[in-house]
């Protein structure tokens, strides 16, 4: 099929078309699209399974495309969530779902899907988490969705979406620093707020985009949700090859997109980066952001460095080389969750796990555990946590009268040293 129409296109116009059978998907029109996957983990995936079970069907549309991945509350801290993961244990044995990840080959589902090659460029990708916006960063459409439509796609291997509008996030000039992709996604969301791409698509471009690793461009579009968005999109370049062809993958399994030259779009924002300092988005919003140098007398009583934000290797290596060789404040607890367990394996043989624990840290197995509030590291009354997680809404990380700030594994390493928010020295 061609895709040269009329009018220029969007990126993200051009992969819902593709996958609607159409030349040309309109800003606002209704298309229904085929899904190359349909994700989920054992919170929402429970509730799926019960909206799929409802529709009578005897198989799932593909059992190729649907992936399961126990992430939220696992390994299990109760009997409820025991429960949850022998549900979805029993529905991924029953009809033959390959992708089901479970204890020991799992990892926190958004850093797992890409390094497992289960997201590439072109695809169209939902889940049931909110956070399923990061493959973006790889040129693909994902976005999270509620479980009754994702039990419906377990079906079908169909789902309908309104075409939305595009924001351009142009980013130009040269990072300070220490600045990374945690920075630069805070930044975009304190200028914009938490309903600034309200069901848009954001693409970056740019220099200094261009720059970034693969583990910054996931952080980056793994927050696009917090401002309120559908999708977030990259251009496919060098870097996205390297990465994909790291992990196995050919450029003959993937289809490559690109926003046409001429293409209006909703609004373009042009920042330049030598504006962006070090950033902390301070309780109870992402959109609070202030410079973390600012927040020097904020003392904290936990430190998380992990989550499908920044628990990938780029961030321990940053976190390592911050604290190798030295000791954690002993006012505070520090948690380190390495995301996947590839990524456990790379740090261990890096001697990340053994600088951490020797600073007095903790390195848990792949979880989400705190970032929700879930397990393996819930606030008291009256504590604060900094945390590289990507929300810090009331009663996010345990009880509704603690606060969570969000920074980058920089901030977080250098203030798990002081035991206050601190920037690297």
């Amino acid at each position: 099929m061609s895709l040269k129409s009329v009018k220029p296109q969007t990126m993200t116009q051009k992969i819902l078309a593709w996958h609607s059978g159409k030349k040309f998907a309109e800003e606002g029109e209704i298309v229904n699209a085929n899904v190359d996957l349909v994700l989920g983990n054992d919170v929402t995936m429970p509730l799926a399974i019960n909206e799929f079970k409802k529709l009578g069907v005897k198989k799932v549309f593909n059992k190729n495309k649907i992936a399961i991945v126990p992430d939220h509350f696992t390994p299990n801290k109760d009997i409820k969530s025991a429960q949850q993961a022998k549900l979805i244990r029993t529905f991924a044995n029953e009809y033959e779902i390959k992708n089901y990840f479970e204890i020991g080959r799992m990892g926190i589902e958004h850093a797992l899907i890409p390094e497992a090659g289960l997201a590439l460029p072109g695809n169209l990708i939902i889940g049931a988490d909110s956070h399923t916006c990061t493959y973006g960063a790889l040129g693909a459409l994902s976005t999270g969705m509620g479980s009754t439509d994702i039990g419906m796609a377990m079906a079908t291997g169909k789902t309908w979406f309104m075409v939305p509008k595009t924001i351009k996030f142009n980013f130009m000039g040269k990072l300070n620093s220490g600045v990374g992709g945690k920075d630069l996604i805070l930044y975009v969301i304190g200028k914009i707020g938490v309903d600034g791409a309200l069901y848009k698509s954001m693409e970056f471009t740019g220099d200094v985009i261009e720059s970034l690793s693969m583990d910054s461009r996931f952080t980056v579009a793994n927050m696009a949700i917090e401002a309120g968005a559908k999708f977030a999109v990259f251009n496919v370049d060098l870097k996205t090859k390297e990465f994909l062809s790291n992990i196995g993958k050919k450029e003959s399994e993937y289809k490559i997109f690109k926003s046409d030259h001429d293409v209006e779009f909703e609004k373009v924002y042009n920042f330049n980066a030598e504006e962006i300092d070090l950033l902390v988005a301070i309780p109870h919003l992402p959109s609070n952001v202030m410079k973390a140098k600012d927040l020097n007398d904020v003392r904290i009583d936990q430190v998380v460095i992990g989550s499908c934000t920044n628990g990938r290797m780029e961030d321990l290596k940053i976190a390592n080389d911050i604290i190798a060789g030295k000791k954690v404040n002993g006012n505070l607890r520090v948690i380190i969750i390495p995301a996947t367990q590839k990524i456990y394996l790379e740090a261990l043989h890096a001697g990340f796990i053994e600088n951490f624990i020797k600073a007095g840290c903790v390195v848990s197995t792949p979880t989400c555990g705190p970032c929700l509030g879930g397990h393996m590291g819930i606030l008291a009354e009256g504590e604060k946590a900094l945390s590289t997680t990507n929300r810090n809404f009331v009663g996010r990380m345990g009880h509704p009268k603690s606060e969570v700030y969000l920074s980058g594994p920089a901030v977080a390493a250098a203030s798990a040293l002081t035991g206050r928010i601190s920037i690297p020295q």
